[in-house]
């Protein structure tokens, strides 16, 4: 590779510049940009392939057989060529006949060529084309050639376009819209239900010039267009709709972080110089977010290029003067909101009162725009494949996050049993707000301690809305998971302190950090080997033991917090009981520096631990003198004892908390934690279902923590039965368990009138 290759694509960019000005027709053009392109990367084969009636046409070539142009064709997924097309992905490969997919034509005559590069030629989000090279010598091309090809694929796209060369697929260009009702399924990111017209967010910006005339203008152009988007939003922030205080706010903090990102603005400048005009750097860039954003397993770091994702397009449609998204025209009616996904301060624009939903073909729980429209109110329906072949702007929708479903154009039958549904919900959400200052005591007068589960600042609201008994289960990860670099300690105590202000005399347990595994931080460095299994790997404890900084930062956060108060802990994944002693001897550690320094403590501290590894149920005799409480971690427990993946959709429903294994193990943990005078409770969906919490209350566990739109079902359900009888029948099924054990309580619950919802 020649030293001028830093200057390639800008070479090429202005040769292309005088190829497209010119008169000739659009074969002619192409021919001569093979020629260009081959001539400026030194290499032997230059080659087009455009995607036509849905195959793979070589259009143009330099090196290979003149003969093949028009004759050779590959359908999608089909060859390397055909590889490049359907994954939207590069190929740099110094032996192309060694790769799994390599499809040799003959009548091309490249048998004598070794080496192959590839890109994909994107229009509008899809690949229309290939552009590839080719050398004698076995090499891999340098990433310099690599950026340079992209940068021409990205140029090339507007030539083949304006020609008529490609199909012209697409959102606008597809099939006749369905009339019929279809059912979309997601992911529930934020629940609740909703009705309204499809918007979708935002059309996308069609860049009509690549090439720059005069590069210092568009450069200047950029610069003005950063200025108004970071203008933009730090109006939008100031002026948030929802109350002071949330981890909404530090998200909003982080995304402001990457308007200003200094990297962000170099490489923007970097396309520029290249020869491309502002619009098309600014696309080029997020081309290359995109690809990194396919290449990215963890879900967390996914979510932040997400934010670059949306920040690049506020930025696009500033500097191209095409202003036009849903929340800017304004929405005219109740609407669900349509999106491949969106940014936090992009949801911020819309007006609440029309916006009755969200439905997202990405998103995430984790994803910055969860945790706002969260605050907001909003219900957001994640991961829903084909919104845009399934949906038509204007459909009306149902939106139904807790069943994880949206109905599209429903029949009327449909319409008035989903207003059936919401009414019921919206009886039932009254009368369970009704028992807020209710006792969930059973009719034989046994008392069930009903608490919620919280990981962010706002979620202690839910003690006054529900009336829950305290905070059974504070996940503090949160903070980490949202933040762009590891919280400081000044920044942990003033949430733990706000928390525990809001939940007053009630009591919070605090679970230190879960993190590591599936819930990696990209500021954590963990090790290079990637897990197989991350929910079982190097995460929540053990990762704080090994990596003891952390934890003792989050420690004296936690101590100092809770001053003057009753200080409540708990360690998750704890597999052995000297785990549960270091991570104490930690904690006490830092209680001592505190008080050699005369700093105020907490007035009592109590200690506990998760039981989610069953390994820890066979060291109960070590561990329950050491500890103050127990908890048990459904979620994992029933995933480790049964070796089941629980975010495996074909085991998702496989196995039922209501077998007798699992109830049977739970059981025998029962007693000996009563006679040690330690209090165990359940701290998962487990517990948040009537039907699993009746058969926990049968098998001794009165202590609850759960969601907090579970605490008024579980109150009625406690409410409405005998805890005597309910002891026996759980006794009765256990000794000799049927084959539906989960049938045969529901049959025995209804026989009761116990209140299931």
């Amino acid at each position: 590779m020649p030293v001028s290759a830093a200057a390639s694509a800008r070479e090429i960019l202005v040769n292309l510049h005088d190829v497209m000005a010119a008169r000739s027709n659009a074969q002619a053009k192409l021919n001569q940009v093979v020629d260009i392109i081959g001539e400026a990367l030194d290499s032997e084969v230059c080659s087009i392939y455009l995607l036509r009636e849905g195959v793979l046409e070589l259009y143009a070539t330099r090196g290979l057989a003149a003969d093949a142009v028009h004759v050779t064709k590959l359908v999608l997924g089909e060859g390397l060529v055909g590889t490049i097309a359907e994954s939207g992905e590069i190929l740099n490969l110094d032996e192309a006949a060694s790769h799994p997919d390599f499809a040799y034509k003959p009548e091309t005559g490249e048998d004598r060529f070794h080496s192959f590069a590839g890109v994909p030629i994107i229009r509008r989000e899809r690949s229309v084309g290939v552009l590839a090279v080719q050398h004698a010598d076995p090499r891999r091309y340098a990433d310099i050639e690599i950026e340079a090809l992209q940068t021409v694929a990205m140029v090339l796209s507007e030539l083949i376009a304006n020609a008529g060369l490609i199909d012209q697929g697409g959102p606008k260009d597809r099939p006749q819209q369905s009339t019929a009702s279809v059912r979309l399924i997601g992911q529930k990111l934020v629940e609740g239900m909703g009705a309204g017209c499809a918007v979708f967010h935002q059309p996308r910006i069609h860049i009509e010039h690549t090439v720059a005339e005069d590069t210092e203008a568009e450069r200047h152009r950029v610069y003005a267009a950063f200025d108004k988007m970071r203008d933009q939003i730090e109006k939008m922030t100031r002026e948030a709709e929802f109350g002071v205080g949330g981890e909404h706010e530090e998200v909003l903090e982080t995304y402001k972080m990457f308007a200003y990102d200094e990297g962000w603005s170099r490489r923007i400048n970097e396309a520029i110089d290249s020869g491309l005009t502002a619009e098309a750097a600014i696309e080029r860039v997020q081309q290359r977010t995109r690809q990194r954003m396919r290449q990215i397993d963890d879900p967390l770091l996914a979510d932040r290029m997400h934010d670059l994702e949306d920040l690049s397009n506020r930025l696009l449609r500033i500097v191209s003067g095409q202003m036009g998204t849903a929340a800017q025209m304004g929405l005219r009616q109740d609407t669900i909101l349509i999106a491949r996904n969106l940014g936090p301060a992009e949801l911020l624009e819309y007006d609440r009162r029309r916006l009755k939903g969200v439905v997202l073909e990405e998103g995430s729980l984790t994803a910055h725009v969860t945790i706002v429209a969260r605050a907001m109110g909003v219900p957001v329906l994640g991961r829903v494949r084909d919104v845009r072949r399934a949906i038509g702007e204007g459909d009306l929708l149902l939106l139904d996050v807790n069943e994880g479903s949206v109905v599209v154009r429903p029949s009327t039958a449909m319409e008035e049993a989903f207003d059936a549904k919401l009414l019921l919900r919206q009886k039932r959400k009254a009368a369970y707000a009704a028992l807020r200052d209710v006792a969930p005591v059973s009719k034989d007068g046994h008392r069930v301690t009903v608490m919620v589960n919280a990981g962010l600042r706002d979620d202690a609201a839910a003690l006054d809305v529900t009336g829950a008994d305290g905070i059974g289960l504070f996940r503090t990860e949160f903070q980490f998971l949202v933040s762009a670099t590891l919280p400081q300690r000044e920044r942990q105590q003033r949430l733990y302190r706000e928390v525990l202000d809001v939940a007053g005399d009630r009591p919070v347990i605090f679970r230190t950090v879960d993190i590591g595994g599936d819930k990696a931080l990209p500021y954590l460095v963990q090790d290079a080997a990637e897990e197989e299994n991350p929910a079982m790997g190097w995460r929540a404890l053990r990762l704080a033991l090994e990596r003891d900084g952390l934890m003792k930062a989050q420690a004296r956060a936690l101590l100092e917090a809770a001053a003057g108060r009753t200080l409540s802990v708990m360690f998750p994944m704890v597999s052995e009981a000297w785990e549960f002693a270091e991570a104490r001897a930690l904690f006490e550690q830092q209680r001592d520096w505190i008080a050699s320094r005369n700093r105020r403590l907490p007035n009592e501290i109590r200690y506990g631990a998760m039981l989610e590894v069953p390994s820890l149920a066979y060291q109960l005799d070590l561990l329950l003198p050491q500890v103050d409480f127990l908890s048990i971690g459904t979620n994992d427990l029933t995933q480790f004892l049964f070796a089941a993946d629980r975010a495996n959709p074909k085991l998702a429903e496989r196995y039922d908390w209501l077998s007798a294994s699992i109830l049977r193990f739970l059981a025998a943990l029962v007693a000996p934690c009563a006679e040690a005078g330690v209090p165990l409770a359940v701290c998962g969906e487990m517990g948040g279902r009537p039907l699993e919490a009746l058969a926990l209350i049968g098998i001794g566990i009165d202590r609850f923590s759960i969601t907090p739109a579970a605490v008024g079902p579980i109150k009625a359900m406690v409410r409405s039965l005998d805890h005597a009888a309910v002891r026996a029948e759980m006794a009765r099924l256990l000794a000799a368990p049927p084959r539906d054990l989960r049938g045969a309580l529901a049959a025995w619950a209804t026989a009761q009138g116990v209140e299931l919802g």
